[in-house]
């Protein structure tokens, strides 16, 4: 599975409850980019939701408990 680092920012974002807009005003991009991200990240991880998204997210690594990216 491919995930972009830019998907993977919106995925820790999204995982810490923040909104489309929200993450489009933290990183710097349209709420409409963000929405095509997590559209996206829910086709590849196989997700139907959010929560759903967020879990895969946890299971697969993507997302861990310690943030790794470089511009929290």
């Amino acid at each position: 599975m491919s995930i972009t680092e830019r998907e993977k920012e919106v995925l820790y974002w999204a995982s810490n409850g923040l909104s489309s807009k929200e993450i489009a005003h933290k990183i710097y991009i349209s709420h409409y980019t963000v929405h095509d991200h997590l559209k996206s990240l829910r086709t590849k991880m196989n997700a139907s939701n959010a929560a759903e998204l967020v879990r895969r997210g946890f299971e697969t690594g993507i997302l861990s408990a310690q943030p790794t990216i470089s511009n929290i």
